[in-house]
């Protein structure tokens, strides 16, 4: 068995209302010295057998066309050593 990892996050230039809450709740709570704050989301895939580069372009476009919007957001899809 094997787990991909796909991480999307919001392009650079797309405001992160999200992060800059978090960002602005940081110091209140004690927290300080934190520059800056972006939120994404993270997905992990479990799979059956090996993982081929066929497999993983299908992940990819699973990527691409459901699990983020290309539009606004970037993604990086990763194999995790289990």
């Amino acid at each position: 068995m094997a787990r991909v990892v796909v991480d999307v996050m919001l392009k650079p230039e797309i405001l992160d209302p999200q992060g800059k809450a978090v960002h602005g709740a940081l110091p209140r709570l004690g927290f300080d010295g934190v520059t800056d704050v972006r939120q994404g989301k993270r997905f992990e895939l479990e799979l059956e057998g090996e993982i081929s580069e066929e497999r993983l372009a299908e992940l990819r476009k699973a990527a691409e066309t459901l699990l983020s919007n290309p539009v606004i957001e970037d993604y990086t899809v990763r194999v995790e050593q289990q």
